[in-house]
């Protein structure tokens, strides 16, 4: 079989040349067209069901609200797991699927069997809704809001105007961008039209809160009224009631006492007032802001996304008020970048070397040429196959091609040797004879080549038979690897023999200088060494011996941490603490944090965003540290030194837990283990 294989690419060899090019082209185009990730994504085929409760405890949420959604949601087909987190105010359920179940189904069914569940819940504000669909690790972009002290905020809190902005004009327009699935806000005040109720003219003028409720309900909408016809046109009728401003909720009639009305402003003020809120942002320790967090869709590029969040953010801003800016605060296109940049420097180096040292020992820079063909090639292949199943461009997808790079050009260089040397020893100018001798020596290794490599592809079918997250981790890195590797396969069966016909010539060479002086060292060593084999085997072996001694003391790890350029530090404080008192202690510990030279500035998230993410408790905050660049730093020498002048600073504050970690490694944390922390203890019991 692999005679006909050699056989047809010498005879169609113009053929293979084109295929090597579309190859190539085909591989550029579907490089740039790859998701890119600094990590495979991890995450499981999870659905997550947020459910309100305004004012409820934590205790009736899990009775009322949590226990029925639950209930509701076993027997889903491809359901493997239901978890649940009751708060107070809120509920967020989490249904877990199989890996191999399309998310878009499994949101179908969710939403399917949510809504059947709706008759066994109290009556509530808002019904329970799906959370994003999102990953993970889908919180790429952090932006916040800032306003000049001038600003004319209409009468409203500063905070309040800027939350308005930002749910009414920034996000609608953020949710635009192809890509992005949710923008989740926090900090700031929800605005609300409050009315203040007297009770004792309520009693005086015998009117009760429902009828108020009535009033403003009945009086804020619009109506149709069909259409009139004048003439030869229609004129569209409509009934304009909607509510505008503070002086139409105001001027509402209620009743009549006495033939006189009685409107709202009578018996209540009316103002403007903020909702209760969960969440707090504070920002350097010395003023509180407004900030909406990005959150990709499920399966997209991050780094496309991020761009197109950047090239829509001008336009955003021409939009906003004078005095108003959207800055950027945080994204993962810049760890994406420097995770991807390094595998492919790796790539590039080895390359590089690769090619220096087939010339140094073929001695032939054409054979060297052909050769070294074979991993741009064989990357291509890969490329190509990973964008057909789905693989994204990451850390451990690449790096499966890096392992690789010895390996891809291994059965090319014994191809091209052995038909180079065949070539030197049957020299002649005719090309059907040269044809014939490649033919001739391209049989003659075809076969060990081929199982050679089919070796090297058995070795890493383990990996494949790794599950849950063991598996959504490493099989990229060996798909990718067994692409390349097949790669090479074709490369040195098809490839190389129909380029030796084009670029080799039979005639003779005299050997590559270098290599006639290694084999002058090579040869007297080879000879003593058969002379003393039992010495050299009991030095190997004692030598292995001797390397198994220092096992136990290699550090391990299940990923390799990355260097994000920016601390996340995770704050616990008293379960009693009040969100005020909370966001009191987190901006002092942020002064503290800004007094660092090392420190460009902080962004602190205390308690949770609107529903979309985790439930966090008032009593924990999340405080992102921007670092400078590390050339204007002044005390310390790298990054684990601040972190650990860091921590002997904060820890002197009473009554926190500190957790000191960067964010898509804190991202990471919480998928493996369901808490942000490298080391996590479950108690079970009653």
């Amino acid at each position: 079989m692999h005679h006909k294989i050699v056989h047809v690419s010498l005879q169609y060899r113009f053929f293979v040349v084109l295929g090597i090019l579309g190859i190539t082209a085909l591989g550029i185009y579907q490089y740039n067209q790859l998701p890119v990730d600094a990590f495979p994504d991890i995450s499981p085929v999870m659905v997550p069901v947020f459910a309100e409760a305004h004012g409820m405890a934590p205790e009736e949420v899990e009775r009322l609200i949590t226990f029925p959604i639950e209930s509701a949601m076993n027997g889903l087909p491809g359901v493997k797991q239901i978890k649940s987190t009751s708060a107070f105010g809120m509920a967020v359920i989490y249904v877990y699927f199989e890996d191999e179940t399309d998310i878009y189904f499994a949101r179908q069914i969710v939403s399917e069997r949510l809504t059947e569940a709706l008759s066994q819940l109290p009556e509530m504000h808002e019904p329970p809704t799906l959370g994003p669909i999102s990953t993970g690790l889908g919180q790429i972009f952090i932006y916040y809001l800032r306003m000049d002290e001038e600003v004319d905020t209409e009468g409203k809190d500063p905070a309040t105007y800027l939350r308005e902005i930002n749910d009414w004009v920034v996000k609608y327009q953020l949710q635009s961008v192809p890509g992005v699935t949710d923008i989740l806000s926090i900090g700031g005040h929800v605005l609300q039209y409050q009315v203040r109720v007297n009770p004792h003219l309520l009693n005086k003028y015998s009117v009760g809160l429902e009828d108020i409720v009535a009033a403003v309900t009945e009086n804020n909408k619009n109506a149709g009224g069909q259409f009139m016809v004048l003439g030869s046109e229609e004129y569209l009728v409509r009934g304009i009631g909607l509510l505008e401003d503070l002086e139409g909720i105001r001027d509402i009639h209620i009743k009549v006492v006495a033939g006189v009305p009685v409107k709202i402003r009578d018996i209540a003020e009316v103002e403007y007032g903020k909702e209760i809120r969960r969440g707090v942002v504070s920002r350097n320790g010395n003023q509180e802001g407004v900030s909406g967090i990005v959150m990709k869709l499920f399966g997209t590029n991050t780094s496309q996304v991020i761009e197109q969040l950047y090239e829509t953010i001008p336009k955003i801003q021409q939009s906003l008020p004078d005095g108003i800016d959207l800055v950027p605060y945080y994204e993962q296109a810049k760890l994406v970048e420097q995770a991807t940049w390094t595998v492919k420097k790796a790539l590039l180096q080895g390359a590089v070397l690769v090619m220096v040292v087939l010339f140094v020992f073929l001695g032939n820079l054409r054979s060297a040429f052909i050769v070294s063909l074979a991993l741009p090639l064989c990357a291509f292949i890969s490329i190509i196959l990973m964008r057909l199943t789905g693989i994204s461009a990451n850390l451990m997808s690449l790096g499966g091609i890096a392992i690789g790079i010895g390996m891809l050009g291994d059965g090319a260089i014994v191809m091209v040797e052995n038909i180079f040397r065949h070539l030197n020893t049957n020299a002649s100018g005719s090309l059907a004879n040269k044809t014939d001798i490649v033919y001739e020596a391209a049989k003659e290794v075809a076969k060990p080549i081929i199982f050679s490599i089919l070796i090297i592809i058995t070795v890493f079918l383990p990996i494949f038979g790794l599950e849950n997250v063991e598996g959504k981790m490493f099989s990229p890195m060996a798909y990718t690897l067994c692409f390349a590797i097949f790669g090479s396969l074709l490369m040195a069966i098809i490839a190389a023999p129909a380029l030796c016909t084009y670029l080799l010539k039979a005639e003779s060479h005299k050997e590559f200088a270098v290599v006639t002086y290694l084999k002058k060292i090579y040869r007297p060593l080879l000879a003593r060494a058969i002379d003393n084999r039992a010495k050299v085997l009991l030095f190997v072996s004692i030598a292995f011996l001797s390397s198994l001694i220092f096992v136990p003391f290699l550090g391990t790890a299940f990923i390799p941490t990355l260097e994000e350029g920016s601390i996340q530090i995770g704050v616990t404080m008293a379960p009693s603490t009040s969100l005020e008192k909370g966001t009191e202690i987190i901006q002092l510990l942020e002064r503290k944090i800004t007094a660092f030279d090392e420190v460009k500035e902080t962004l602190s998230r205390i308690g949770r965003p609107e529903a979309g993410s985790h439930p966090h408790p008032v009593n924990y905050a999340e405080i992102h540290i921007e670092l400078k660049e590390k050339s204007l730093w002044k005390n310390y020498a790298d990054k684990k030194q601040l972190v650990k002048a860091l921590d002997e600073t904060l820890s002197k504050y009473p009554g926190v837990q500190l957790n000191f970690s960067q964010p898509i490694q804190n991202l990471f944390d919480e998928l493996l283990s369901g808490i942000k922390a490298q080391i996590a203890v479950k108690l079970y019991g009653e």
